[in-house]
């Protein structure tokens, strides 16, 4: 079924876009909550890396918010911020940091939020093989 994007869902998507990697590069805390709704899950192998749990997947923006200050505690090493462009239906945005970037190699990503009323309510991280790599190592 084909659906048309409203210029709200796309500026949500872009908000959210240029606010997530506002909010990681200053590692603010509470600016990067605000961009998830209260029941938001996160899905991701650095869940499992850094809690040391079966599953990879935190739910609620308590849990979330635990594990997001944790994050910006301890950074990942080649963990940059060189990213590609987004992608949005208006309901889902996705955009990649790529392993190659024009000052070397980074931790590969892609970012895949679903979003509800502006917000983002499902998050998922796929990790590519130079980012599990680096994982192993950490």
């Amino acid at each position: 079924m084909d659906r048309t994007i409203t210029a709200d869902e796309l500026q949500a998507a872009h908000r959210i876009y240029l606010a997530w990697d506002d909010a990681l590069g200053r590692k603010n805390l509470d600016d990067s909550m605000k961009l998830y709704t209260e029941d938001a899950t996160l899905e991701s192998a650095l869940v499992r890396h850094v809690l040391g749990t079966e599953t990879g997947i935190i739910r609620g923006k308590r849990d979330l918010r635990d594990f997001v200050r944790i994050l910006y505690e301890r950074p990942l090493p080649q963990r940059e911020r060189f990213r590609g462009e987004l992608f949005t239906d208006g309901r889902v945005l996705m955009w990649e940091y790529p392993r190659l970037t024009p000052t070397g190699e980074q931790i590969d990503l892609v970012e895949v939020m679903e979003l509800k009323e502006g917000l983002i309510h499902r998050h998922r991280v796929y990790w590519g093989w130079f980012g599990v790599r680096a994982l192993e190592k950490a």
